[in-house]
């Protein structure tokens, strides 16, 4: 009988402590809501990464030319340390997805070989990607709300600039410049 009522006291307690728990857990949320520029930053930041190291791995499988297989390693090791960068940038509570590449892209350069995956890797990550991001870290370092996050863009820029300029002579050397 007593075990009964003990553990009836006990019912309400444990559900005002996962109460508290909610609310400590939604208001951390909350306080830690960023503006929707910085949202968009971190998403276009986080899916310009993940394309970048997801398309490298592929072009390790599917073209054979060295130097679109030494962009694209170079692009795998920068990029990672990036997304690394802008994990550590984020404010506490705000998650930064790390698998959300777009998959478009992906599709697209997945069934391709050789030259032609090589043409298509260099215009669509290479070019457009980098082109995409420059414009990402541009407007964060320029007009971010949140003082790390736009740090964190001013510091990477010129790194994915550098890759830009990469990608516009990997261009030019294997002639594929439309772009």
């Amino acid at each position: 009988m007593k075990r009964a009522s003990i553990a009836a006291a006990l019912v309400p307690l444990a559900a005002a402590g996962v109460t508290f728990a909610q609310t400590q857990a939604a208001s951390t949320t909350a306080a830690n809501d960023l503006p929707s520029p910085d949202k968009q930053f971190v998403q276009a930041a986080s899916m310009s990464s993940s394309t970048e190291i997801d398309a490298s791995k592929l072009v390790a499988k599917q073209s054979q030319d060295a130097d679109v297989k030494s962009f694209a390693h170079h692009m795998e090791m920068d990029h990672t340390k990036l997304a690394l960068s802008l994990k550590m940038a984020a404010p506490h509570g705000v998650a930064v997805p790390k698998d959300n590449s777009d998959m478009a892209v992906l599709n697209s350069l997945s069934g391709l070989h050789g030259k032609a995956f090589d043409t298509a890797y260099i215009k669509q990550v290479g070019l457009d990607g980098h082109e995409k991001a420059v414009a990402a870290f541009q407007t964060e370092a320029g007009g971010g709300q949140n003082a790390d996050l736009k740090k964190a863009a001013q510091k990477a820029l010129p790194t994915i600039k550098q890759h830009l300029k990469m990608a516009q002579q990997l261009a030019a050397k294997k002639g594929n410049t439309a772009q």
